[in-house]
C-alpha cells in the first residue's frame, strides 16, 4: 500500500504569515554590525529628567511596585493621567473607570483592537502606518483598509474624500495617528472635525494614537479627537510616557475613554501582560505633573534637532518633507538618483555609516512608499552633526 504524504502545515499562524522580523530589528542589527549611527529606530540616546529617574529609584527602594501593581494601573498614575487630560485639553476622565495603564502604547493598540473588533470587521487606517497596526488588526481577525497620506506642498496630507470613500457598511473602526509616524504630519483641526463628523454619521469607533502629543512644532496645534463634538463616547485615546519623557524602555502607556470602551480594552489587556512597569508607574505619575517649562524646553530641544538634521539632509541632496510633529523626518531619495528605499537603506551603512528606515515597510502597497526614507532626530546634537557630515558623502558621489 502506497504511503500517503502531505504538505507540512506551516508553523506560523496564517494571520501573521505576512509579518516577518520587524524592520527596526533588522536595521538596528545592521547599525551594530557596521558601527553606523542609528537614525532608524525612534529612541533617544539620552535619558529623560533626572527627577523622574530618581522617582523610579525611590519607588524601588520604598518597595512600591516591586510586586504586581493593580491591573488597571496604580491609582496615583491613573489620577495623574486624568489630571493631565483635564489640564491640557479640558477632557474630564474618571481615574477609576475611564483610565487604563498599559505596557506602552503598543500594548494599548493591541488590546484596543483585540477588545473591540470581531473577525471580518474593517479598520480604516492612515497609511503609511506604524507596523504594529497591521499586525494587531490581523491578530484580531480584522481587515485593514488603508487611506494613504500623499505628498502635497512639502508635507504628507490626508484626502478627506478618499477617507469617506473607504468607509463601508463593514467598517467598525477608524485608526487615527496624529502627530503621525512616520510622516511627521499633524492633522489640522479642520481635518479632525471632518473625521469626527464621519465617525458620528457612520456610527464608527475611533482609536487614536497620540503618543507624540507633546512634540508639535512651529505653532502647530495638537487637537485630541476626543475633544471634538460627538467623540468623547466613541474614542479610545492612547498616550505614552516613553516619547514625552525619553524613557522608552519603561514601557508605560495608557488609554483614556468612556467606561464601556475601557472595559472592552481591559478585557483583552488582562490576558496580554496583565500588569507591568510597577515602580515606573509611580515615576510617570510624578512626570506628568512637571511644570509647563519642562514640556516647552523638551519641544524646543527637539525642534532645534529637527532643523539641524533637516538642513543636513537637504545639503546631502535628499528631498526633505516638513515635519510638524514627532521626532522623524521623511525624505525623498529620488533627487539622489535612487528609487528603492529598502535597497537604499540596506546599503546606506556601508556607503555613509548611517542607518535609516525605508518607509515602504509602513505601506500595504509598497510601491507607494518606495522612494521615501525616515530618519530619527531624537539624538544628541553632536551625533546628528556627525551623521550629516557622513551623509554629505552621498552628494559628493
Amino acid at each position: 500500500m502506497a504511503r500517503m504524504t502531505s504538505t507540512p502545515r506551516p508553523l506560523l499562524n496564517r494571520r501573521l504569515a505576512e509579518f516577518g522580523t520587524t524592520i527596526f530589528a533588522e536595521m538596528s542589527a545592521l547599525a551594530l554590525s557596521t558601527g553606523s549611527i542609528n537614525l532608524g529606530q525612534g529612541f533617544p540616546d539620552t535619558d529623560g529628567p533626572e527627577e523622574v529617574r530618581e522617582a523610579a529609584v525611590r519607588a524601588l527602594r520604598d518597595g512600591r511596585g516591586n510586586q504586581y501593581p493593580p491591573g488597571p494601573g496604580i491609582p496615583e498614575l491613573r489620577t495623574a493621567i486624568a489630571a493631565h487630560q483635564q489640564r491640557r485639553y479640558g477632557l474630564a476622565y474618571d481615574p477609576d473607570s475611564e483610565v487604563l495603564v498599559t505596557a506602552g502604547a503598543t500594548e494599548a493598540i493591541a488590546a484596543a483592537l483585540l477588545g473591540l473588533l470581531e473577525p471580518g470587521d474593517e479598520v480604516v487606517a492612515l497609511e503609511p502606518y506604524y507596523d504594529s497596526y497591521a499586525a494587531c488588526i490581523a491578530m484580531a481577525g480584522g481587515r485593514r483598509v488603508p487611506v494613504t497620506l500623499r505628498p502635497r506642498d512639502g508635507a504628507f496630507r490626508l484626502d478627506l474624500d478618499e477617507l469617506r470613500a473607504a468607509v463601508t457598511d463593514r467598517t467598525r473602526l477608524l485608526l487615527i495617528n496624529t502627530p503621525h509616524n512616520p510622516t511627521g504630519t499633524v492633522l489640522t483641526r479642520e481635518e479632525l472635525t471632518a473625521i469626527a463628523a464621519l465617525a458620528v454619521e457612520r456610527d464608527l469607533l475611533v482609536v487614536t494614537d497620540e503618543v507624540y502629543e507633546h512634540l508639535v512644532f512651529d505653532d502647530v496645534e495638537h487637537v485630541p479627537l476626543a475633544s471634538l463634538p460627538g467623540m468623547r463616547e466613541r474614542t479610545v485615546t492612547i498616550g505614552s510616557a516613553g516619547k514625552t519623557f525619553s524613557f522608552t524602555g519603561w514601557k508605560v502607556g495608557w488609554v483614556t475613554a468612556a467606561p464601556g470602551l475601557v472595559a472592552a480594552v481591559r478585557s483583552a489587556k488582562q490576558f496580554l501582560t496583565y500588569v507591568s512597569s510597577g515602580p515606573f508607574q509611580y515615576a510617570v505619575a510624578e512626570a506628568l505633573a512637571l511644570p509647563e517649562s519642562y514640556f516647552t524646553a523638551f519641544r524646543e530641544d527637539m525642534r532645534a534637532k529637527r532643523d539641524l538634521l533637516a538642513a543636513g539632509l537637504a545639503e546631502a541632496g535628499f528631498g526633505v518633507f516638513r515635519t510638524a510633529g514627532t521626532y522623524f523626518i521623511t525624505t525623498d531619495i529620488r533627487p539622489l538618483g535612487e528609487s528603492d528605499g529598502i535597497a537604499f537603506c540596506r546599503a546606506l551603512p556601508e556607503r555613509a555609516g548611517v542607518v535609516a528606515i525605508p518607509n515602504a515597510v509602513f505601506y500595504d502597497h509598497r510601491e507607494a512608499g518606495a522612494p521615501f526614507v525616515r530618519f530619527a532626530f531624537c539624538k544628541r546634537l553632536e551625533v546628528l552633526e556627525e551623521a550629516t557630515r557622513r551623509l554629505a558623502k552621498l552628494r559628493a558621489r
